[in-house]
């Protein structure tokens, strides 16, 4: 019988066949050390995902007991740690700033960023500059670092209001918190824990004097007759940095080797753009960066002719759930940008659902036609590729590309 192992770094280059063994003979995964269930199939954890007072986040997403003390954020509570019905309130204050309208604002500022950076990675000295031709070559280029991390620490700066010239330090915050995850590094986590909170306090009592068009202005100056409490301003906050980065770097670096090796399937993307929404769905479900969360019982569960007793720690394996053939039909662990939309549980389910979900799908999309029209014939090399450190993010921390042309006629 197969058992869990948690997977980091170059772990992550195939849990899938664990996945698959544990959804056919395990599908409520007793592991022992460390004292935590694992559930696999789409059925299960999708109803878990909604059931928020069965599951409570609010013990923490790690499969590790007293997670959140260990670093720091037991006091600011980040609104993914919220249970209703308090997160339904705080997530109605927030909301306001994830309206279609305020994503559809941003397009234009995430295409002209996409592509500079294109641009940038397909520029070679002497190469193909001749107006109206094709252009640009050689590989050595990493994506991850010129476009793919760079991206989502842009949006997630704009949302937040922070200053253009801070935002290059998210990446390490992240990076150190995320990592620490995994090499069980706790003191450095809890050194950027700090400094996140230092950071963002001066920025909400900046937001108080010069408040701007961003969510954490507009969560300072809420009114309803009481301010929000500051300590949830900061959780937000850092739930943005660590929710919104590097999880948008692994749908976009995982999604762009997926379409590298399954060229028929690029070539309907660059034959048919109109595909493009619809494959960034598919590109989702696929690579589903959040490869598993956990949540807390509050009563002793029956699953599978098994007990899973209260206050016990249930990782919820959203890539196996989405991979599951029981709901996705014999294909699902191959790639179909032509696939009908399904219930991934790329972005959670029900309460927890993910506020950023838009401008995700927003970055795939612009991501992806911009490369149809300017790079139709580009690759990415997963081989030489290496995965980042932690338990829970699945993403390229470099990737290297090559454009193999471009195309200097696109606008």
């Amino acid at each position: 019988m197969t058992s869990f192992v948690p997977r980091s770094a170059e772990g992550w280059r195939d849990p899938f066949s664990m996945y698959a063994d544990l959804r056919d003979t395990d599908p409520a995964h007793h592991v022992v050390d460390g004292n935590y269930w694992v559930l696999s199939r789409h059925a299960d954890v999708i109803e878990a995902a909604r059931d928020t007072e069965t599951f409570s986040s609010a013990q923490g997403l790690t499969f590790t007991y007293d997670d959140l003390a260990s670093v720091g954020l037991d006091e600011i509570a980040p609104m993914v740690f919220l249970d209703p019905p308090d997160h339904t309130e705080f997530r109605r204050l927030v909301a306001r700033g994830f309206t279609p309208r305020q994503v559809t604002s941003i397009e234009p500022e995430v295409r002209e960023f996409v592509i500079s950076r294109i641009q940038a990675l397909c520029a070679s000295s002497g190469d193909g500059a001749n107006g109206g031709g094709r252009g640009g070559g050689g590989g050595n280029r990493d994506i991850v670092a010129e476009l793919l991390k760079p991206l989502p620490t842009m949006v997630v700066g704009h949302y937040l209001g922070v200053p253009v010239e801070d935002r290059s330090s998210f990446d390490g915050w992240v990076e150190q918190i995320v990592g620490a995850s995994a090499t069980g590094n706790i003191f450095d986590a809890m050194e950027t824990v700090a400094q996140v909170i230092e950071y963002f306090t001066a920025l909400v009592e900046t937001r108080r004097v010069s408040p701007g068009e961003d969510v954490i202005s507009e969560l300072v100056q809420a009114g309803d007759g009481a301010a929000v409490d500051p300590m949830r301003i900061l959780g937000f906050a850092f739930t943005m940095m660590t929710g919104g980065n590097d999880t948008s770097t692994g749908m976009l670096s995982v999604g762009l080797e997926l379409l590298s090796q399954h060229r028929e399937q690029w070539r309907l993307l660059v034959d048919q753009p109109d595909l493009i929404p619809n494959a960034v769905t598919e590109l989702l479900r696929l690579s589903s960066p959040v490869q598993g969360l956990a949540r807390t019982t509050t009563r002793d569960i029956e699953l599978h002719e098994k007990v899973i007793p209260a206050d016990t720690k249930v990782l919820l394996l959203y890539a196996s759930a989405n991979r599951d053939p029981r709901q996705f039909g014999p294909t699902a662990a191959d790639l179909d940008v032509t696939r009908p939309p399904g219930p991934i549980l790329t972005f959670g389910h029900g309460a927890h659902y993910c506020l950023g979900a838009a401008a995700a799908r927003l970055m795939g999309r612009v991501v992806l036609e911009e490369l149809t029209a300017r790079c139709p014939d580009f690759t990415v090399d997963g081989n030489n590729g290496r995965f980042s450190a932690g338990h829970f993010v699945r993403w390229y921390e470099s990737l290297p590309f090559d454009p193999h042309g471009y195309n200097l006629d696109s606008h």
